[in-house]
């Protein structure tokens, strides 16, 4: 049985499960190159029937998540998408009307599902369907936190868990907790829209002069460069309570915001970061730890966009009641396709659990398109490389950052040794490079490093377990910042990607810098411009060293030099 999970909003995508395993599954934004497109995935769509080898006609059923009233009337209205799109992205001038647009979102998001969202949804998305060849189609939605929670719940591996989910908003609601039993998952809490901590922290971030909902990441970075203060001491301490299993904002979303831009008005902003993160840590950490007492289970998986938040999910890791964890690799909206896909075959057929060692779910290119994608370009030289995991390593060691483009894409915001820019962990000057000529983003955003699984120890203080998807913060033992200076952040934490046999290929590479430098691990950042999504293709990865003017790629079996780069050959 096919079941194609499809989403249409913020960061939208497609996937494709067969009975119990995932076939495909990948973003929009890869097709279009427009981060986090909100557009109808239909490229993603194409991509997903493309690589199963199936027709339209094949898919019995097509799940999407979310009818909530911004959604549906989003459907109905899709310039008006288009327009809230460029909006966010501050992709047009700033409208005189920027506090009316932010209030009208906030009043209507929060108003949830109507009686008559859920039949004009599917009435919309329905026709979209038809329109790419669909008769007929089986449209079946699926509540927002359901997709969430079954993201979380049936890759993790937990068996018997806790599964909560807790993002910005979707239908209504900001948050869950659910109990996963004898592969059966019932839904215990719901957190009102109200009460979102990921609104919260949205809006902090549009009102330090960054994009919601994409830019929340430099928020948690820079609150790292503010003095430290006790909590009893933050003006936004009152924000939120945790009563029990339950989330209280003192304020709703509109108050919310107007008392934030007040405070901020005086407050300098890595400070005002600094307060908002600290409300963050504080209020998920004692709601975990509370749901954790509340249903007796101490193994929990999480999703969500506020569970993008790794110093937010380090303080949770912490928590000696917690045994063991997991956060789905893609855990923001751009995920919930796959998990309305999901949650429908739950349902219909009672599958539960999924084989998921990786995130590899993506497009793959044989030798032949990347070979003739390579003859197209001039001033680009290359040869078949038979030694690609030495030879990387020789140019890494020698002070240079590689491109790195194998395999299937990634599913999700981490480029996990696919799609990847590989340097070396302890290099200032490939840092430099990096974050002024290539990647062109702040100056306070760290970059994350990949590291052989049995080499987390020796580099980490307190792994239990391993992270193969960058989800959570570790500190860095003291001893070993010198070799990982180029990955640590100001607070001497990191964001680490632990490889194990799910990338041989990646694997083999790490292991090859280890075997010359003693240290089995790298620099690791996503091949893209910032800005831009990851590459998808051979030609995107071409196109972005070009852009960049990168010297040095290996895609595929290929080593490619572009002989107009700046640096010196390796």
């Amino acid at each position: 049985m096919y079941i194609l999970g499809i989403w249409d909003g913020h960061d939208s995508g497609a996937a494709l499960i067969r009975d119990g395993r995932i076939i495909f599954a990948s973003n929009e934004e890869r097709y279009t190159k427009r981060k986090l497109e909100v557009s109808f995935p239909r490229n993603a769509i194409n991509a997903a029937l493309k690589y199963g080898k199936i027709r339209s006609g094949d898919v019995e059923v097509i799940a999407f998540p979310t009818t909530e009233l911004a959604k549906t009337v989003s459907r109905i209205f899709p310039t008006q998408k288009e327009a809230y799109y460029r909006f966010r992205r501050r992709k047009m001038l700033k409208p005189r009307t920027e506090g009316l647009m932010h209030y009208s979102k906030y009043a209507l998001t929060t108003i949830g599902r109507l009686p008559f969202c859920g039949e004009i949804s599917r009435h919309a998305v329905s026709a979209e369907l038809k329109g790419l060849g669909f008769e007929n189609p089986n449209v079946v939605a699926v509540d927002h936190h359901q997709a969430h929670a079954a993201t979380a719940a049936f890759t993790s591996g937990l068996g018997d868990q806790l599964v909560i989910t807790l993002d910005g908003i979707g239908d209504g609601a900001s948050g869950s907790v659910s109990v996963m039993e004898g592969g059966e998952l019932e839904r215990k809490i719901t957190i009102p829209g109200r009460d979102s901590v990921g609104i919260f922290y949205e809006q902090v971030t549009n009102i330090l002069g960054m994009r919601e909902l994409e830019d929340e990441g430099k928020i948690m970075a820079m609150a790292d460069y503010s003095f430290s203060f006790d909590f009893s001491r933050n003006k936004l301490k009152d924000f939120f309570s945790v009563e029990g299993v339950e989330i209280k904002a003192k304020y709703g979303p509109l108050k919310q915001y107007d008392m934030l831009n007040r405070i901020a008005w005086g407050t300098p902003r890595e400070q005002f970061a600094y307060m908002a993160q600290q409300v963050l840590e504080n209020t998920v950490t004692s709601f975990v730890s509370n749901a954790i007492d509340e249903y007796g289970i101490h193994d929990v998986s999480f999703s969500g966009g506020v569970m993008s938040n790794i110093k937010a999910n380090m303080k949770v890791r912490m928590m000696d009641k917690l045994k063991r964890w997991y956060i789905f690799p893609h855990m923001g909206d751009g995920g919930i396709a796959l998990g309305a896909a999901m949650a429908v075959n739950y349902t219909t057929n009672g599958i539960s659990s999924y084989e998921f060692n990786d995130s590899y779910l993506g497009e793959s290119y044989d030798e032949s398109h990347i070979l003739k994608a390579l003859k197209k370009e001039k001033g680009l030289e290359f040869e078949y490389e038979k030694r690609k995991d030495s030879h990387a390593a020789e140019i890494i060691e020698s002070n240079h950052y590689i491109l790195w483009f194998q395999g299937r894409m990634e599913y999700g915001p981490r480029a996990l040794g696919n799609r990847s820019i590989v340097g070396d962990a302890g290099s200032d000057k490939v840092k430099d490079m990096l974050n002024l000529y290539v990647k062109q983003r702040e100056w306070y955003q760290p970059f994350a490093p990949s590291m052989l699984e049995e080499e987390s120890k020796k580099l980490l203080e307190d792994v239990k377990g391993t992270d193969r998807f960058m989800t959570m913060g570790y500190a860095v033992k003291p001893s070993r910042i010198k070799e990982m200076k180029s990955v640590v952040h100001v607070d001497m934490t990191a964001r680490p990607q632990m490889v194990g046999g799910e990338n041989r290929e990646y694997r083999d590479l790490i292991a090859r810098v280890k075997r010359n430098s003693g240290y089995g691990v790298v620099l690791n950042t996503s091949f893209n411009i910032h800005g831009m999504p990851i590459v998808a293709s051979p030609e995107d990865a071409i196109d972005t060293m070009k852009k960049t003017n990168s010297r040095y790629m290996f895609i595929g079996g290929y080593f490619v030099e572009n002989s107009g780069a700046r640096g010196q050959r390796a």
